[in-house]
């Protein structure tokens, strides 16, 4: 009888039917590890260029914000030297310390029209230097600026 049961059509094909399907199984969670890395490897790539990105913007706003310190420290040293020009006709220029960085002056000139005071004053923050000019008269007790500019070298 339990032979009869096995040859039965109904048990076969049940047979069959279930040892198929497990093999399909099998083949899926395959396919469902491979599409996990898959999605995984993806994940990491932008979170990692993200990352980057980030630290590179980061970066770059640093390196703007001592390269503006610089030209702050430059009109300082321009505008010291404008100062100085007032109390002294004769001033020739200095080093000035200006926070983090230092202004170098130097003055040119006689302040007459045809000879105009020239303050050229470089601002240095660290690695970063920026330079100013400032050209001035001096007629009846009176200093007036006529040129300023940005020097870029």
């Amino acid at each position: 009888m339990r032979n009869s049961m096995f040859n039965n059509k109904f048990f076969r094909s049940r047979n069959i039917s279930f040892i198929s399907q497990h093999s399909f199984l099998i083949s899926a969670s395959g396919q469902a590890l491979i599409t996990l890395l898959f999605f995984t490897v993806i994940g990491v790539t932008i979170t990692s260029a993200a990352v980057v990105m980030i630290l590179v913007n980061s970066l770059s706003g640093t390196k703007q914000q001592q390269g503006e310190v610089a030209y702050e420290i430059a009109q300082s040293g321009a505008e010291n030297g404008l100062i100085r020009l007032l109390r002294n006709p004769s001033y020739a220029g200095e080093t000035l310390p200006v926070g983090s960085g230092s202004a170098t002056i130097t003055v040119t000139g006689s302040g007459t029209s045809g000879n105009p005071y020239v303050i050229v004053s470089k601002g240095t923050n660290g690695i970063f230097v920026r330079e100013m000019q400032v050209t001035a008269t001096y007629q009846n007790n009176l200093l007036t600026v006529t040129a300023r500019k940005e020097i870029y070298q």
